[in-house]
């Protein structure tokens, strides 16, 4: 058996490079189709998840699927699946956080995915956007910075975004669970 020399093994380096760099452009264009799909694939491992903990919980619920924006997003639809929301969406919470780790332990990536049961988020979402519109009047009225009630993230970013959208800043104070938005003229 001979024994490779160095020249031998850096030619052998700089070939198998120059062969990966087509690919990886290739993969660089493919990434938005590719990135769709990953998600797409957070959204069936969620659903399948979510179907497994329906049937033993014996609860009646559809699952739908979607990918808004950079992030898989999964209902659950129908019945009545007010336990799974709990209090102030404490439930909700604790299902979307086991349903990104079962998420994790099939891809072994870190996911965004969104979880809502019964509505409850999208019915969240409008009352905060509501929310952030009478601060951005009250801040624009007063001049004066608004402190609002502790929020968790999802609730936090939904403010964020609708202050922006207004033209005035806004930033989260504190530590969890005690975490609040501050709205301040920009």
């Amino acid at each position: 058996m001979t024994e490779a020399t160095p020249d031998v093994d850096e030619a052998v380096d700089s070939a198998e490079e120059s062969e990966s760099k087509p690919e990886e452009s290739e993969s660089k264009a493919e990434s938005g189709t590719g990135r769709m799909a990953d998600l797409e694939r957070e959204g069936d491992i969620a659903a399948d998840f979510l179907e497994e903990l329906l049937d033993i919980a014996d609860l009646d619920g559809d699952i739908d699927m979607d990918v808004e924006g950079d992030r898989a997003a999964v209902s659950v639809v129908g019945g009545d699946l007010q336990s799974l929301v709990g209090r102030d969406g404490e439930v909700l919470e604790s299902l979307q956080e086991l349903t990104r780790l079962a998420v994790y332990r099939e891809t072994g990536q870190r996911s965004r995915l969104m979880l809502d049961i019964a509505g409850h988020r999208a019915a969240r979402r409008q009352e905060l956007v509501s929310l952030a519109e009478r601060t951005v009047k009250e801040v624009q009225d007063s001049g004066d910075p608004v402190r609002l009630d502790p929020m968790n993230p999802f609730e936090r970013k939904v403010v964020h975004d609708a202050v922006a959208a207004a033209g005035l800043r806004s930033e989260s104070e504190g530590e969890e669970p005690h975490r609040q938005v501050v709205v301040h003229r920009s």
